[in-house]
């Protein structure tokens, strides 16, 4: 199955293709940067989040947490 008969992956998979961690990815999640959605007991990435998630400047949301935390 290749990307455009795909609508979204899970974290694992989403956590691949950012060549991050699942569990930095699921952090993401949970802190609302990274849009998910739930089917069922499934926490799915939609594609288009990926590619939002990458066009937005993470700079000034990793100083803004660090000065809240």
């Amino acid at each position: 199955m290749d990307d455009q008969e795909l609508l979204a992956v899970p974290i694992d998979e989403a956590a691949r293709r950012l060549s991050l961690s699942p569990r930095t990815v699921a952090t993401l999640v949970s802190e609302r940067e990274l849009r998910s959605v739930k089917v069922g007991r499934r926490r799915l990435i939609p594609l288009k989040a990926l590619q939002d998630f990458l066009r937005h400047d993470h700079s000034t949301t990793a100083a803004a947490n660090k000065r809240v935390r």
